[in-house]
């Protein structure tokens, strides 16, 4: 239901719909955007969610990225019915899987405009769990202080975001869904699995800025092949980390 309530709200506001184009290697590709109102005009910054659509070739992309897309359209939708009380920005990128080429252009833009980002969210493979012991890894130290089960949503942001953090993940968790945080300082150079997403451009020119993930090879063994399929996720998680952000992003 979570992907048939999202392509039908598309469809319905695709003439809404803003393309940011950039050129790569001879060719021009498209960031898409939506434009949301807040509750009230008294917010002067944008909350900005974001999902790649891109996929590496080979794979069919269920988890990477087809997850982070189909809960951005369903926090679109959701957020265009009840809006926040910031505006919003949902962005689909182009291009993550060549070096976050599309965000990174998109965030230049911005910075080059004084945009002010209250917080960017990247969606970034939200459907795959495994509540077996021992099914999470970990990079170097991080084992010793989180389940050995990948049954939980992650969220890593950077230190600035610690409130948002503390926040969102109680909101995700009112909704029975797992979740935890981990806040990272130097933009997550001391762990550079922490940056393999579309927050980055957004860490290195200084915003606020959280990754959601399901921590993709760290517990997916799927990644980056042909048998990220459909099949292999777990839509029942899916659904309940869609239904976290949207009460996550309620209390930001």
């Amino acid at each position: 239901m979570l992907v048939n309530h999202s392509f039908a709200f598309l469809l319905l506001f695709q003439q809404a719909l803003i393309t940011d184009e950039f050129q790569q290697t001879g060719r021009t590709h498209q960031n898409l955007i939506l434009n949301l109102p807040a509750l009230s005009k008294s917010k002067d910054s944008i909350i900005l969610i974001s999902a790649h659509y891109d996929a590496v070739p080979g794979c069919p992309g269920a988890d990477d990225n087809a997850t982070g897309v189909a809960v951005l359209l369903e926090l679109a939708r959701s957020i265009a019915e009840h809006p926040l009380k910031y505006p919003v920005q949902c962005v689909a990128f182009d291009l993550e899987e060549y070096g976050f080429i599309g965000s990174q252009h998109y965030a230049q833009r911005l910075k080059q405009q004084n945009k002010l980002i209250r917080l960017m969210l990247s969606l970034e493979m939200l459907g795959y769990c495994n509540s077996n012991p021992n099914s999470q890894l970990y990079p170097p130290g991080l084992k010793y202080f989180y389940p050995n089960s990948g049954d939980y949503i992650a969220l890593i942001g950077n230190l600035k975001t610690i409130p948002d953090l503390i926040n969102m993940s109680r909101g995700i968790r009112q909704t029975k869904t797992p979740c935890e945080w981990l806040p990272v300082p130097n933009r997550g150079m001391m762990v550079p699995d922490t940056r393999r997403s579309d927050h980055v451009p957004f860490w290195d020119l200084g915003y606020s800025a959280i990754m959601v993930t399901d921590t993709a090879n760290l517990r997916n063994p799927h990644y980056h092949k042909s048998t990220d399929t459909l099949e292999t996720l777990d839509l029942d998680f899916l659904t309940g980390v869609c239904q976290g952000l949207i009460v996550g992003l309620r209390r930001v």
